[in-house]
Order: structure tokens, then sequence, then C-alpha cells
């Protein structure tokens, strides 16, 4: 593990060379943000120190002290910037792609609103509608720009919050008693599977699908419910593993109902299952900044001073990993590892597919529920994909 983790800063190719793929979208939540969240009157965002300590220009919105996941796999996919936050994209900027990742966002359009503001992936799917007819102008017609899209990589990880922030939280939503457990990650699927084939409908067809982690073992858990002299929550982590079971499932329905188009499911839990020492993480358990107990519980209070050797933790404040743990985790989802890290393959594969057989016959619209944030200025309004 220790080579591996050498090896793959070794794979970064510092910006240099032709991107594998033309393009980058990046749907999801706090763990791959990269300042959509701070235009949002919310509790959830990350625009200010220590967040950024350790990136060029410092803070952005990142939920992490460096780069997240989001960044390492656009440098292992060959690109020279990071993929600019829908919030502030503009121009021809937007053709090399766009992240519209929005921390507290989940499957579900309620989750993360006792916090504020958030782009639900409901509503990240019609920011993509915006960004698609910018697009289309750039590129001068339809035809061109439905081809264009299906050559790019759309990473999507969603879920986290709608166990954090929704089914976790009895205080605030009714779910936990709606549901059991095993329920309520049938619902997720249900409406994820909804989603996902409308980016299908919106021209993507190399989808990566990103598993949930081990929240059960999480800071923020490990206070709020005692372990019961186990490392982590085991009931959380055995609740979420209902959830992430039905995704590989899920990828094969969709790899066999929607022909031209190639899923694939990186498994969160298996990369990041492990003993974290091998790569000299010794403190698992525990936030690496100094945590808010009063306004974004659980998040770095602004101002205060992190720990000194960030490569020590897993954790940087309650809920997100330090840059070290993005790093294995774009690293093992680019190039798997283990044949558990990725189904039915990793995302360096994913990117070298031919396209063939595309098809753009279909006419797909979505709506926004009224309560939710744009993260942009919506001035294209509801858009028409075809």
């Amino acid at each position: 593990m220790v080579f591996i983790t050498i090896l793959l800063l070794n794979l970064l190719p510092s910006f240099r060379g032709e991107p594998q793929v033309p393009c980058y979208f990046i749907f999801g939540d706090s763990l791959v943000d990269n300042g959509n969240n701070n235009g949002l009157m919310t509790q959830a965002k990350a625009n200010y120190l220590p967040y950024g300590i350790d990136f060029p220009g410092g803070p952005t919105g990142r939920f992490t002290n460096g780069r997240n996941i989001a960044d390492i796999i656009a440098e292992l996919l060959g690109f020279d910037s990071y993929i600019p936050p829908f919030a502030t994209a503009t121009g021809s900027n937007i053709v090399k792609g766009v992240n519209y990742g929005s921390g507290a966002a989940g499957i579900r359009d309620e989750t993360g609103i006792q916090l504020g503001g958030r782009i639900s992936l409901n509503v990240q799917l019609l920011n993509h509608l915006v960004t698609i007819a910018r697009i289309t102008a750039l590129l001068g017609n339809k035809t061109a720009a439905n081809e264009y899209l299906t050559k790019c990589i759309y990473t999507v990880g969603m879920g986290n919050n709608d166990y954090i922030n929704n089914y976790l939280m009895p205080q605030f939503y009714p779910t936990s008693r709606e549901y059991t457990p095993d329920e309520f990650a049938q619902v997720l699927i249900d409406q994820y599977k909804q989603q996902l084939t409308t980016l299908y409908k919106l021209r993507a067809r190399k989808i990566a699908i990103f598993g949930l982690g081990l929240i059960g073992c999480i800071p923020a858990e490990l206070g709020m419910y005692g372990t019961n002299s186990s490392a982590c929550v085991d009931t959380i982590n055995n609740q979420v593993q209902l959830f992430n079971d039905r995704l590989k499932p899920l990828v094969d329905e969709l790899n066999s109902n929607l022909t031209d188009a190639k899923f694939i499911y990186i498994n969160t839990t298996s990369i990041s299952s492990g003993d974290p020492s091998v790569i000299g993480i010794t403190v698992v358990n525990a936030p690496c900044c100094i945590v808010s107990t009063t306004f974004a519980k659980g998040q770095c209070v602004p101002g205060s001073v992190p720990c000194r050797d960030r490569t020590k933790y897993v954790f940087y404040d309650n809920f997100h990993p330090v840059e070290l743990v993005n790093l294995v985790m774009a690293g093992r989802s680019y190039n798997a590892l283990l044949p558990s890290d990725a189904y039915p393959y990793d995302i360096r594969r994913l990117a070298q597919i031919v396209e063939t057989n595309i098809g753009f016959d279909v006419d797909y619209k979505v709506n926004p529920e009224p309560d939710q944030d744009m993260g942009h200025e919506a001035e294209d309004g509801e858009l028409d994909s075809q």
C-alpha cells in the first residue's frame, strides 16, 4: 500500500499532455463541491480557512485541506486545470466540463434543508441543461454538441447526505419513521435510477457511480451515537450497506437497458477499508481541525489552526477526509488496485471506450423543486435537451 500510494502520486500528469476525454462533468455533494455553495444562504460552505490551507490560492469552497476527489480525477484524466464550479463557470471554460457538486445535497430534494440552501441532484441536472444550452451555442449546433457530450466522463456521487442529513436525523426528518432501513435504501435507489436515466437522456454515455463510504466511522456519527466497543457505529454502516448493495445490480440494469451507455460502480467501501497505518495515517476517529459545536456544527471553526501534519489523519473535520485520503480514493477509482474497487472496470478504462451507436431521439425536460437553490443565475430557464 505504501508503494501504491507513492505510485499514485507519480501517476498525476502534473497538467501535461492531452486529456483522455474532452470534458468531465461532476455531480455530487460536499466531497466534490468546489465552490457552488459559496453564494448560498447555508451553513454547508467551506470558503474560509482552515479549509484550503494546502490548496493553491487558499480557500475555495472545497471541504478539505487541499484537493478533493474530483480535482484529482481531473488530473488523472490529463486536464490542465481543475473543472470549474457551475456557480462561476463562464465562457468557453465550460466546454471542458463543469462541477455541479453541492455540500449537503442529496438524492432526495428535502435532504439537507436544515442547513439552508443546497443544490440537490435534481437541480444539478437542471443546471446541466443550462450548460448544455451554452455548449450548444459555443459549438454552433445541437448535433455537434450531442456528439461532443457523449465523449465526456461523468461522475455521480450521491446518497451520503440522504443518510447523514436526513434518515439519521429524526428530529428534522420523518423518513426513519416512514421507512425501515431496507425500504429507505430501495426508495433512494428507485429515485436514483430515474435521475441517472435523466442524465443519460442528457447525452451522458460514460458514467461512474460512486458508492457511499463508511458513514458509521465518521467523527460526527461516533460522537452522536457511540460505538459500543466497536471501532465504528455498526448499525449505521449496516444501513448504508443496504444502499450500496443495490448499486452493482443498478449498474447492470442500466447497462442492459441503455445499451449505448457504459455505467460503472466505484466501491467506496472497498477502497476505504483496510489498515490506514500502512500509508502513515494514525488518527482515524478524530478531526484534524477544531470543529464548531454551534453554527455549522462539525465543520472547522473559521480561522482556527488545524493539526500540523495533515497526513496523519483520515478526517479534516467531522465529516470530510483530508487530501491524502482523497488521493487514494481518486487514484483507486481511476486505476483500480483490487477487483472489488470498481465494477465492471475503472475510470481509466471507461475513458478509453470509443463511442458507438449513439442515439439522439430523446426530448427531455427537468423541473426544479420550488424550494431549491439553482446555485447560478438561471437566465436560460427551462430548457429542451434536444
